[in-house]
């Protein structure tokens, strides 16, 4: 057995090393050159750092007791702090920085296509086209995979249609029962954030330098057609404009 299986971390399917943004033991080590954050009662609060009350993160954590060693996938930075938490209470934590690999991707597409010419004729410009080519590649486990899902704000940031294709990509990886904790934002973010769990009723909210644009303000209509397929959805509105979104498949 691998240190990362001991440690209750997953690396992604066989078809390709390791998914990206997996956190090791190493806390030395960074993701894509954002450093893991040091963990434990005595740690300094960072100053771009603040507590938030989550009551979508305690019905979160409500849903999921007494699971036993279920599987989570965080789809934000490789935070320790929050791999810590979920490690500690059994769970096997898959993580993968969806909004850094998309802009990756795209940034790599756009360079292709300007580079190289010939590239036009096999690559599809349009949406659709190019969120499945991203999706062949990224988010790549096993359907039903996971019990929980950490999806943050990243719908905010995504194109449209690429989240559209996100949420039923992921639908399929979400077990029958399993939950999603999903965050919107009621207006267009004046700044981006990321976000760690710092107990089972607190988030940290970190103020970072963009990764993207916000794309799109959803509206409780939209968010809806959106989980179309989960059979119950809660929502926590807070003082901060950010509606947390609990649905259940």
């Amino acid at each position: 057995m691998g240190i990362l299986n001991k440690l209750g971390m997953a690396v992604g399917t066989a078809s390709r090393p390791a998914a990206r943004g997996i956190a090791t033991g190493d806390r030395g080590r960074g993701n894509d050159a954002v450093a893991l954050a040091a963990v434990g009662p005595n740690r300094t609060p960072e100053k771009n750092e603040t507590n938030r009350p989550s009551n979508g993160l305690k019905e979160f954590m409500w849903s999921l007791d007494g699971l036993g060693r279920g599987t989570l996938l965080d789809l934000g930075p490789a935070w320790q702090t929050t791999l810590n938490f979920f490690i500690e209470r059994g769970f096997r934590v898959s993580s993968e920085d969806i909004l850094r690999g998309w802009k990756n991707f795209v940034s790599e597409e756009e360079t292709q296509l300007k580079q190289h010419s010939a590239a036009a004729s096999h690559l599809e410009r349009g949406p659709e086209g190019r969120v499945e080519r991203f999706l062949k590649t990224n988010l790549q486990y096993e359907p039903g995979a996971f019990d929980a899902i950490l999806l943050w704000d990243v719908l905010d940031y995504l194109e449209p249609e690429m989240a559209k294709q996100t949420v039923a990509h992921l639908t399929a990886l979400l077990r029958s029962g399993g939950v999603v904790f999903a965050m919107f934002h009621s207006k267009k973010p004046e700044g981006f954030q990321r976000y760690r769990v710092a107990d089972s009723s607190t988030l940290q909210v970190i103020a970072t330098p963009p990764l993207l644009p916000a794309q799109k303000v959803y509206q409780n209509r939209e968010i809806q057609d959106m989980f179309a397929r989960f059979r119950t959805m809660k929502s926590f509105v807070g003082r901060d404009q950010l509606r947390e979104t609990l649905v259940t498949k």
